[in-house]
């Protein structure tokens, strides 16, 4: 999770129809299963780790982000929060990876380093920005170096050395409203080199709006392989 959003966003994030959307649709993809130890790469505040320690049974989280200025611990719902800038190997059944590939030069090369730093069987949830013909000034704010269409995120996992299990985009049912929009502001500014954040607080009656969009969106979007704003894969060290 970026920090420069957090910024943007503040205490808010939680009920921002985006981020409020990809932890539901987050929490939805690990349904059925119960981890106990989450590794969360990429972490900035923990806002998704944070959730499916509120909500599940899982003890403790590992937030890792080079971005942090020392090394901490807190507590969440009563359970350990460990924020580091760099970790060795830990015993996580759910490693996240939300919204970090993107960032790097070399995607495979930092999935191995993590898949090494966990046991077999642990599960890997990733999530990435879908559609390089999307790509924006809201991208180069973000510092971003890529987006993805699903067959090249589940072909990066797989380089990596893990199972894929599932992918699919989600934001399926804002993807029209949402890529009219980034094209159309494409056209208009022409200067895509050009840094610039899409993301605001939105009046309510926006927000609700497009949170009913994507909560209707939720019971189908595991089986979604054709648009979205955000892909989705779920793996497993072999």
């Amino acid at each position: 999770m970026d920090l420069k959003e957090i910024d943007i966003l503040g205490s808010n994030i939680g009920k921002h129809w985006y981020y409020k959307s990809k932890a539901n649709a987050m929490t939805r993809l690990i349904s059925g299963a119960s981890p106990s130890t989450i590794l969360d790469i990429g972490a900035g505040s923990g806002f998704f780790s944070k959730k499916l320690l509120s909500e599940t049974a899982a003890k403790e989280v590992w937030c890792v982000d080079i971005s942090y200025k020392a090394d901490s611990d807190a507590l969440e719902a009563g359970k350990p929060i460990h924020y580091r800038k760099s970790i060795d190997k830990v015993d996580a059944d759910l490693v996240l990876l939300m919204d970090v590939l993107e960032h790097v030069d070399d995607d495979v090369g930092l999935l191995k380093e993590y898949i090494a730093k966990v046991p077999s069987g642990a599960r890997f949830l990733i999530s990435v920005p879908a559609f390089q013909f999307l790509w924006s000034g809201h991208d180069i704010f973000l510092e971003h170096k890529r987006r993805y269409r699903l067959t090249q995120l589940e072909d990066v996992v797989r380089q990596s050395g893990l199972t894929v299990n599932h992918g699919a985009y989600f934001f399926g049912a804002v993807f029209p409203i949402a890529s009219t929009i980034r094209l159309a502001s494409n056209l208009v500014q022409r200067d895509h080199s050009k840094a610039h954040s899409q993301l605001s607080n939105h009046h309510p009656l926006v927000n609700a709006f497009l949170t009913a969009m994507c909560s209707a969106e939720m019971p189908f979007f595991s089986s979604n392989r054709l648009a979205g704003l955000t892909v989705f894969c779920v793996a497993e060290k072999p």
